[in-house]
């Protein structure tokens, strides 16, 4: 079994070892590569996360946890680093059985990590999707299926008829290396969804063809990402978003962070999301505590002197 993950641990004592006698560093580069390593195994240790179970997702993560806690971008750097340093030392002694920071940066800065919109904003769009037409009612189950259950957009063109269950209320997603998963499907979702599968919506874009996706473009034909991404561009351009900001993606973040902000478990949000490692969703409670910081500097009267 592989020892647990404490601040004392004696993988990282031989490394400071191997720093001080074979590369000679100081006594503050050493103390600065302690300090930084330790703040990744207090971190890593609460989580169950094992050294050869560690992948690059979960350095990201930490990176920008660190960043949530108020790190400069150089602090940030120089703990990137040491944690390189590291895991390079560890695999080349044979200690791990692959260096998962091989390809991090600093400049990981939140590629995971874009603004997601305001609850106020998803409803203002959403409400804005006028129904009396076939495609009002596929955009509106479309964007209420992306942010109603946090899919990625590939698993929302893949989306087959039988993968509703309005029966038990629940969505069939194929996830990454075809790992289904089941995902609850929320009111205003299924009546949306309803609509559109009436007579007055999907059957219209379908006509006399043969097709069994849920989501059709106007001719019948299966929706594609590019159709998606078109779909929201109008959506947001009806609903006055800046289109910059919005992507099916945004809807994914949205949904996840907006969950943890009403204080949604979080290991309910990663199976929701379909995320292998907790590591990756906890990059949204980072979100949301900044966004809860941001309304609470906004709106408590004692919040500033």
């Amino acid at each position: 079994m592989e020892p647990s993950l404490t601040s004392d641990d004696p993988r990282l004592a031989s490394y400071l070892q191997w720093l001080t006698i074979e590369k000679g560093r100081s006594r503050a580069t050493i103390e600065a590569y302690q300090r930084d390593v330790t703040r990744l195994l207090d971190w890593l240790g609460p989580r169950g996360i094992d050294l050869n179970s560690l992948v690059e997702s979960d350095l990201e993560a930490f990176t920008n946890e660190l960043r949530s806690r108020g790190l400069s971008e150089s602090s940030v750097a120089r703990s990137v680093a040491s944690m390189r340093g590291w895991l390079r030392f560890l695999a080349g002694e044979g200690v791990i059985e692959a260096d998962p920071g091989e390809r991090l940066h600093a400049s990981t800065r939140s590629r995971s990590l874009p603004k997601p919109l305001g609850e106020d904003e998803v409803a203002r769009l959403l409400d804005s999707i006028s129904v009396e037409s076939p495609l009002g009612l596929r955009d509106l189950a479309l964007l209420e299926l992306l942010y109603g259950t946090g899919a990625r957009v590939s698993e929302v063109v893949t989306l087959n008829l039988e993968d509703l269950d309005f029966d038990e209320e629940l969505v069939r997603l194929m996830g990454k290396g075809s790992k289904q998963r089941l995902v609850p499907m929320g009111s205003s979702l299924a009546r949306a969804l309803k609509s559109y599968l009436s007579t007055r919506g999907r059957s219209q874009l379908l006509g006399a063809r043969r097709n069994n996706r849920v989501f059709l473009n106007a001719r019948g034909g299966s929706i594609s990402r590019q159709g998606i991404d078109l779909i929201i561009d109008k959506r947001a351009l009806d609903a006055r978003i800046d289109r910059s900001r919005i992507s099916a993606h945004v809807f994914r973040h949205s949904c996840a962070t907006h969950m943890l902000a009403h204080g949604a478990d979080i290991r309910i949000v990663q199976e929701l999301l379909g995320h292998a490692s907790i590591a990756t969703t906890q990059i949204y409670t980072a979100v949301a505590i900044t966004s809860l910081k941001r309304e609470y500097e906004n709106a408590h009267p004692r919040a500033h002197d």
